[in-house]
C-alpha cells in the first residue's frame, strides 16, 4: 500500500469517526434532517444506527489493514446507501450542516460519488477487483481453445 493511499485511508477513517460521533452527539439534529420521509423506520433509530456504522467503518479503516479491501467495499456501499438522505435534504430544501441554499445542497450531492471513489481507491478495493478480473480474463481455463489473451 502506497503512502498516499494509506494517508487517504486514515483521513477517511478519521472523517467517518468524527461524523459517526456527530450522529450520536453534537450534530444529531442535522442528521435527522437527512432521513428520508419514506423510510419505514424511526428517524432517531436511523440516525443512531448510521452513526454506529460510521464509527465502526472509521475504526475498521484505521486499524483493520488486513481486510482493507473488504472494508473499502463495505464503506463504498455505505456511502451509496446513505445517498438518498442527501437527496432528501436537497428535494425537501431542509437546512442542515450550513447548507441553506439549493445550490449548496446540490453541490453536496456531487461529493457523494467522490466519497465512494475515495473509499475504493484508498483501500485498494478497486485495484483488487480489476486485478481479479484481469486474472480471470487471462486464465486459459476461461478462454476458448486457440484464443489469445486480449492486451
Amino acid at each position: 500500500m502506497s503512502v498516499p493511499r494509506a494517508i487517504a485511508r486514515w483521513v477517511l477513517g478519521a472523517f467517518l469517526l468524527f461524523t459517526g460521533i456527530g450522529h450520536l452527539t453534537f450534530a444529531r439534529a442535522s442528521f435527522v434532517a437527512q432521513v428520508p420521509a419514506w423510510l419505514p423506520l424511526p428517524v432517531d433509530f436511523v440516525v443512531l444506527a448510521s452513526g454506529v456504522v460510521e464509527i465502526a467503518l472509521g475504526l475498521a479503516l484505521l486499524v483493520w489493514a488486513r481486510q482493507r479491501v473488504l472494508v473499502g467495499w463495505v464503506t463504498a456501499a455505505f456511502f451509496v446507501a446513505i445517498f438518498p438522505g442527501n437527496v432528501e435534504q436537497f428535494v425537501s430544501g431542509t437546512d442542515a450542516f450550513g447548507l441553506d441554499t439549493d445550490l449548496s445542497r446540490g453541490i453536496r450531492l456531487l461529493f457523494q460519488p467522490l466519497l465512494v471513489i475515495w473509499a475504493l481507491w484508498c483501500t485498494g478495493a478497486w485495484r483488487a477487483w480489476r486485478s481479479r478480473r484481469q486474472r480471470r480474463t487471462d486464465s486459459p481455463v476461461d478462454r476458448p481453445a486457440g484464443d489469445a489473451p486480449a492486451r
